[in-house]
C-alpha cells in the first residue's frame, strides 16, 4: 500500500467517522424537544440547529451524507427522530415532510456552496435559501396529511413557519459560530 493510498483511505474512514458523529447529533437534538401542541402540531426541537452545523461544519458533501444517515436510521425504526420516534410512521405524520426536507436543505447548501464557494456570507445564505426549502416541502406535506379539517396555506403558515422562523435563524447564527470554532480541530 502506497504512502497515498494509506492517506486516501485514512481520509475516507474520517470522513465516516465525521459523518457518523454528525448524524448521532441530529438524533440527540431531535430529541431535545419542546411540544407546543395547543400553538402548533410541530415540535420546536434542535434539528435544524444539528443539520446547520453539520453543514457549516463539514461542508456540502459530508453534511448531507450525515443528513441521509440520520433519515436512513429513522425510517429503519430507529427512534432519532423527536419525541425518540422511528420508522416510515414518523415521516408520514404532519411533521414528517419538515425532517424530509431536511435533504433539500442539504443538497441545495451542497450545491450553492459548490458553486459560490464556501465562505462564511455564502454558507449563511445557503442555510437560510435551504431552510425556506425545508419549510415549503414541510408545508406541502402538513397540508396534504393534516386531516382534522380544512386547512389553508396560510393557517398552515401560520403554525408551522412563522412560529419557528425566529428560533431557526438564532440556530443558524449559534452554529455558525460554533462550527467556525470547530473545523479548526477538524482535520
Amino acid at each position: 500500500m502506497t504512502a497515498e493510498s494509506k492517506t486516501a483511505s485514512r481520509f475516507r474512514t474520517l470522513d465516516m467517522a465525521y459523518i457518523a458523529l454528525f448524524a448521532v447529533l441530529m438524533a440527540v437534538c431531535a430529541w431535545i424537544s419542546i411540544p407546543v401542541t395547543p400553538i402548533t402540531p410541530v415540535a420546536f426541537t434542535l434539528q435544524t440547529f444539528a443539520i446547520f452545523t453539520a453543514l457549516l461544519t463539514l461542508g456540502g458533501r459530508r453534511g448531507t451524507y450525515a443528513v441521509i444517515v440520520y433519515l436512513l436510521l429513522g425510517m429503519v425504526g430507529l427512534p432519532v427522530f423527536s419525541g425518540f420516534r422511528g420508522g416510515p410512521a414518523a415521516l408520514l405524520a404532519a411533521s414528517g415532510g419538515y425532517i424530509l426536507g431536511f435533504i433539500g436543505t442539504a443538497l441545495l447548501f451542497w450545491l450553492l456552496t459548490a458553486k459560490l464557494g464556501s465562505s462564511l456570507p455564502v454558507a449563511i445564505a445557503a442555510c437560510v435559501l435551504g431552510l425556506a426549502v425545508c419549510y415549503a416541502f414541510g408545508t406541502v406535506w402538513f397540508l396534504k396529511v393534516y386531516t382534522s379539517g380544512p386547512m389553508d396555506l396560510s393557517k398552515a403558515l401560520g403554525l408551522c413557519v412563522t412560529p419557528f422562523i425566529l428560533p431557526d435563524l438564532c440556530k443558524l447564527a449559534l452554529a455558525a459560530v460554533l462550527s467556525r470554532r470547530v473545523k479548526r480541530f477538524l482535520k
